[in-house]
């Protein structure tokens, strides 16, 4: 019988242990000895951190990297196949999250292993629990590109993306913050919603959510954001859809009304009337399709 792979969620935060990691999880971890981490040596502190009684140097860490290549993922779960319990560890929030790892779960997925994700931060999902955006339809982008003039295509891309109620989520390098905003501040419609949350979970944490309008309005230093991780998150206001008219009372629309629906794009609607159904043609083949 094949061991179980876990998945183990790390701080987003330093000095959240406490809140951030449940007890249960932490029991649970120190009784592994298999793990697939991003960097082993950031692991073996965060092993330690989480009360792992080790020894630590004989615990089997295996760097991962970001594409590892089918073969190695085989050789990596062999222990696991053979009974073995094992975990994939973030360096930073929930694996497989925008994060290393989704090789891992899914190649064990393939061969029938038992995949328990365990409970823990995700700034991602903490951003939009916060934001008051639209929970019920999103997008995780991970980061947008470096250069400004593709950068402002690309929250012009999302913003146009998000009109149809569907919140947009991406995450920048934290000594970039300052100028993705400003991107962000010139390139969307003013009644845009937009929330920015740093240091989520952490001492200096901040999530907030303005219109546009409201973002710039605040004083500079209000707009100025520390060099932390930051989540953005932005939505629209909903695509405006051309008015529509009934016909009058005598089943006529009024000639202004045409015109005000043929400027706008659309066509005023025809009055109903119920009338007895015709029967097709015994003789047309088409007109009994």
């Amino acid at each position: 019988m094949s061991g179980t792979l876990y998945l183990l969620p790390n701080l987003i935060s330093e000095g959240t242990l406490g809140a951030a990691i449940p007890p249960l999880v932490l029991e649970r971890v120190r009784s592994v000895r298999v793990f697939f981490v991003e960097a082993a040596k950031t692991a073996r502190a965060t092993l330690k951190l989480y009360g792992h009684p080790g020894p630590i140097a004989n615990l089997a860490i295996t760097e991962i990297g970001h594409d590892p290549d089918p073969a190695s993922v085989d050789a990596w779960l062999a222990p696991v196949l053979a009974g073995e319990d094992a975990a994939v560890l973030s360096e930073s929030g929930c694996p497989g999250i925008a994060d290393p790892g989704a090789q891992i779960v899914a190649r064990a997925q393939e061969l029938g292993v038992r995949v328990v994700p365990w409970v823990g931060p995700s700034s991602i999902l903490m951003t939009l629990m916060a934001s008051g955006l639209d929970g019920q339809r999103f997008r995780f982008t991970g980061y947008l590109p470096v250069h400004a003039d593709e950068r402002r295509e690309a929250v012009k891309g999302l913003e146009a993306a998000s009109r149809a109620s569907e919140t947009q989520l991406f995450i920048e390098t934290p000594y970039r913050n300052g100028a993705m905003l400003s991107t962000l501040l010139e390139t969307l419609h003013p009644e845009t919603r937009l929330c920015v949350a740093t240091d989520v979970t952490g001492a200096s944490e901040s999530i907030r959510t303005l219109t546009v309008r409201a973002w710039k309005a605040l004083p500079e230093d209000a707009r100025t954001l520390p060099k932390l991780p930051t989540v953005f998150a932005l939505l629209a206001r909903p695509s405006a859809a051309p008015p529509r008219y009934a016909p009058d009372a005598a089943g006529k629309t009024s000639q202004k009304t045409v015109k005000t629906l043929k400027t706008a794009g659309s066509k005023p609607k025809k009055p109903f009337h119920a009338s007895k159904p015709k029967t097709p043609a015994r003789g047309n083949p088409k007109a009994r399709r």
